[in-house]
């Protein structure tokens, strides 16, 4: 699922996730809607940027965090030295900057599709980012 008020980039990062072998189940443009769709679809993975109106992305994380701790949210901000903005901070899985390239985007979400599958859930917040081979905290995976 994706979760941006930027139509245009959530278009696009829409056809990046598909060319990436993944389903998207909805595209929603607020943090009101993205705790709706979340409870509608249950998706294996969200891409949610920080920066929404009707809801930030942070309010909306933690929101869909309390009803599933085993939620996978990955923030996606176009801020770049916001130093509050960290998965320990937030509760999402992994902070990645926009711009984001398809290789980049591609390591991402198989790190994470494979944290769910059965048998693979560890303890805690895995470091998804590590995971990939990229360096932990916030990647910069700019296109």
């Amino acid at each position: 699922m994706i979760a941006d008020d930027e139509i245009a980039f959530s278009s696009v990062l829409t056809d990046l996730v598909r060319s990436c072998g993944h389903e998207v189940v909805g595209v929603v443009h607020s943090g009101l809607d993205a705790i709706r769709a979340y409870r509608q679809h249950r998706p294996d993975i969200v891409l949610m940027d920080f920066a929404m109106a009707r809801l930030n992305g942070l309010t909306a994380c933690r929101n869909i965090l309390s009803d599933d701790p085993d939620g996978c949210i990955l923030f996606l901000s176009g801020f770049g030295e916001r130093s509050d903005l960290t998965p320990e901070s937030s509760g999402a899985l992994a902070v990645l900057q926009k711009p984001i390239s398809r290789a980049c985007l591609e390591q991402v979400l198989q790190a994470t599709a494979a944290r769910r599958l059965p048998g693979t859930l560890a303890r805690g917040r895995p470091d998804v980012l590590a995971a990939a081979g990229i360096e932990a905290g916030k990647a910069d995976c700019s296109a």
